[in-house]
């Protein structure tokens, strides 16, 4: 079965946009309703971890940190004391996601 970008579909999904769009695994989930999932290692040992939360006024708010380098971007939301937060807690947990990928 061919996708409308040319790739096969397997369960629903082409290839190709599994390329575009990789998947994330559930890790962990804080009271507050924020979700932090993570990719698989990318060939050159990264690892994408995203973080969300919910917000009523914007929808989302959500950060992207890449492992082993602990870069962040893509920052959307939230406060200074948030993202202290967030830094602190992936760079305790972040040991953890490393070993759930390899």
């Amino acid at each position: 079965m061919q996708a409308a970008d040319g790739g096969r579909i397997i369960f629903g999904t082409s290839f190709a946009n599994r390329r575009r769009f990789p998947m994330m695994y559930p890790f962990m989930t804080l009271n507050d309703d924020t979700e932090i999932t993570h990719s698989e290692m990318k060939p050159d040992g990264r690892v994408k971890v995203y973080i969300e939360t919910p917000d009523e006024k914007d929808g989302f708010h959500s950060a992207v940190c890449w492992l082993p380098e602990y870069q962040w971007e893509k920052i959307y939301g939230y406060s200074e004391a948030e993202m202290t937060y967030f830094k602190k807690l992936i760079r305790e947990q972040a040991q953890f996601i490393l070993q759930k990928v390899r």
